[in-house]
């Protein structure tokens, strides 16, 4: 078997809902209805252990209710036709799901943790999802000649005035939107030693981090050292944050992870959505969201942009951050 078909089997395996044999815990949400087709089983018998397989017990959180974030307005969206990434001009469709990702080498260069990532292309997702390849042809196809006709500036009036003609449906949407925010889980515990250990709100914190980020969550040096207590990675990258040594109490830990992120530059670009990804992270956010949320919002400011007056030439000013970190660049979807 090619790499790519086995991807694609071990992938339809993690996707399809009730894969494990028992229905998962939330399996009345509105995103769990959807049953997503299956590899024909001569191909499926020679994955004897699924390196991508996945059961909602493994979690603490509900991937309903990841999903339901994912596909808010405050967060990705949701659109049914394919449109332009907002900072790389490539072709996104439903929760921000890239379209034309290749197959990426994503090697595990913590020695500590034996979770291996996955980054499988686009056109894998889209068939572990259970949909037709050439679709994804005439899809990409489409979005290239409307792209040069319309620009993206044409395309993003269009998604205002809601006038993209839908090109799947709301359960194939929703079935893209499963197999990536799995994909996401699965890949948190390759940047996360101790993914199992953290609290629900921290393990879906993290998966909507890998969800935006993809693989520049690689750049946030800073971040993953305090998150996996490693104080050999501190002299990396400029690292000028605390690394809290495993045996404190939770409390300094995570308030240095969260400090982490809202010195970053995708914080103070995106601070909405940042900062309700960062409160998660309090070992408290469960007792009291509201108090956790506003103690991230007594600190982290958006980034100021400031104009001058007609006839001088504009000046930006942008918070420096760990690395840049652009959400989204070639493995996974949008920002903003």
């Amino acid at each position: 078997m090619t790499i790519q078909l086995y991807l694609i089997a071990v992938l339809m395996l993690a996707a399809t809902p009730y894969g494990s044999g028992q229905r998962p815990m939330d399996a009345k949400g509105p995103y769990d209805s959807d049953e997503i087709s299956a590899v024909p089983s001569s191909q499926v018998a020679v994955v004897s252990q699924p390196l991508f397989d996945f059961h909602e017990s493994e979690i603490k959180f509900s991937l309903s209710s990841l999903m339901r974030t994912l596909r808010d307005g405050g967060h990705e969206g949701w659109v049914l036709a394919a449109y332009p990434d907002p900072k790389t001009k490539r072709p996104l469709i439903g929760a921000g799901f890239s379209l034309d990702v290749p197959q990426t080498e994503h090697p595990q260069r913590d020695p500590l943790n034996p979770h291996p990532f996955l980054e499988p292309s686009s056109a894998q997702l889209w068939q572990a999802a259970g949909l037709e390849p050439e679709r994804l042809d005439r899809i990409l196809d489409r979005y290239e000649r409307d792209l040069k006709v319309w620009t993206v500036k044409g395309f993003r009036r269009k998604l205002k005035a809601r006038a993209l003609a839908p090109e799947v449906t709301e359960e194939e949407a929703t079935r893209l939107l499963r197999v990536s925010a799995i994909q996401a889980i699965y890949n948190a515990r390759a940047y996360c030693r101790g993914f199992d250990a953290l609290s629900a709100s921290q393990q879906m914190a993290m998966s909507q981090l890998v969800f935006q980020m993809g693989v520049n969550l690689e750049e946030f040096v800073q971040f993953l050292a305090v998150l996996n207590n490693d104080p050999g990675r501190a002299g990396l990258a400029g690292f000028d944050q605390p690394v809290v040594a495993a045996g404190t109490t939770d409390a300094p830990r995570w308030n240095a992870v969260q400090e982490t992120l809202i010195a970053s530059q995708w914080a103070r670009l995106y601070t909405r959505r940042a900062s309700t990804v960062i409160a998660m992270f309090d070992p408290e956010y469960s007792d009291d969201p509201s108090r956790a949320q506003a103690r991230v919002n007594a600190t982290l400011h958006p980034a100021v942009v400031r104009r001058r007056r007609r006839g001088h030439a504009g000046s930006v000013r942008v918070a420096e951050a760990p690395r840049k970190g652009n959400a989204r660049s070639q493995r996974k979807h949008k920002v903003g």
